[in-house]
């Protein structure tokens, strides 16, 4: 399952910053940031350890279900909770209502995709906090014959789970550094970008090009015909590719109406052949290597062609931090000059950059330097 586990933090840190201010007003110690990161690592290892070999998009349920349910366990948890609350607290997570993937496909997909994980964390606050008050928790919540999530959503199957959990979804946590894609897009996006230069005055001799990826990608954001808004077009597979080779970029403004009105876009789109690479789909899948790997290729219509470009692994992937972190970290800061002014913003930069200040500042102060 695709995921995004830091989507976590809506829950963990509005639950931290709360229960800092209380002990603060209590005469307490409050809780520190590291109690935070910890917090995050168990959400990244529930979510992601959960998602590794359980497919929820397949049975047509979307990955914030997993959102909840981490944040649920892991709030619960901060609030106080026992081993039997925490449990009580989850079966709540899987009892409740379950997001359909409808609008994160066409002919639906919409703008609820950019705030479906914001709610699924907050209600999975409301879950913890009505578990600490006595709520009753439901122990056949998964396997219940007829009733449970198993035979009514999983199609009659059990969750399968290979691997216990520590922190190797931290430890191998993707970041998405260079461009606002779907992740599946991302190394297609910079085999585009590296095409730009070849194609850009030759777009009309296009007679076709072949975008080869793996099984998941053809699957979730491989789309052809009308894509009907900005949340359609990104996660587009072919409209991602074609704004790169035609405008040698790909930013958050390329997927508004005003660009999608370029014709060339579509007609790109048109003459796109996508292919399964099944190398690329097996090594998706591996543990030592979960690739994310694209290749494109150009054909003109005088019968040459361009190098087969290939990228494997994306530049927020494991296999990259070195290349990857300096180019996280400028990404950073320049969305915190987006809101606040430059001595704020090195604040906040020097104080995350630091990691033992970082871990004993205490959550309330965190919080306090994103107010101005």
């Amino acid at each position: 399952e695709w995921g995004h586990p830091s989507d976590n933090l809506g829950g963990i840190l509005a639950t931290a910053d709360w229960l800092s201010r209380t002990r603060v007003a209590e005469g307490k110690a409050p809780l520190t940031m590291a109690d935070v990161l910890v917090a995050m690592v168990k959400a990244h290892e529930i979510q992601g350890v959960l998602a590794l070999e359980n497919s929820f998009n397949r049975v047509g349920l979307d990955h914030v279900v997993l959102v909840k349910v981490a944040s649920t366990a892991v709030v619960t948890h901060m609030l106080g909770g026992t081993r039997d609350q925490v449990i009580d607290a989850v079966s709540q997570a899987w009892v409740d209502g379950q997001s359909l993937r409808t609008y994160r496909h066409a002919p639906n997909a919409g703008s609820r995709k950019s705030w479906a994980a914001g709610d699924a964390t907050s209600r999975a606050v409301r879950l913890a906090l009505i578990t600490m008050s006595g709520e009753m928790g439901y122990p056949g919540v998964l396997s219940a014959p007829k009733w449970g999530f198993y035979d009514v959503l999983f199609k009659g199957n059990q969750f399968a789970l290979h691997q216990g959990y520590g922190s190797y979804v931290m430890e191998n946590v993707l970041f998405k550094i260079s461009y606002p894609a779907e992740f599946h897009a991302q190394t297609a996006v910079e085999c585009a970008m590296k095409l730009h230069a070849q194609v850009k005055g030759r777009l009309e001799e296009i007679d076709r090009i072949e975008l080869t990826t793996h099984e998941s990608a053809i699957r979730i954001i491989s789309k052809v015909g009308t894509l009907n808004n900005p949340a359609d077009r990104d996660h587009c597979l072919q409209y991602m590719v074609a704004v790169p080779l035609i405008f040698g970029r790909l930013i958050a403004e390329d997927y508004e109406d005003d660009v999608a009105a370029d014709p060339r876009i579509d007609t790109l789109r048109g003459k796109m052949v996508v292919q399964e690479d099944k190398r690329y789909s097996r090594e998706y899948l591996e543990a030592d290597k979960r690739s994310i790997a694209n290749a494109i290729q150009i054909f003109f219509k005088d019968g040459s062609h361009t190098a087969k470009v290939e990228v494997e692994y994306p530049v927020g992937h494991r296999r990259r931090r070195e290349e990857g972190i300096p180019l996280l970290v400028e990404k950073f800061q320049r969305n915190l000059a987006t809101r606040f002014p430059a001595k704020r913003v090195n604040d906040i930069l020097a104080l995350c950059q630091d990691g033992p200040r970082l871990a004993a500042t205490p959550v309330h102060a965190f919080m306090d330097l994103l107010v101005i």
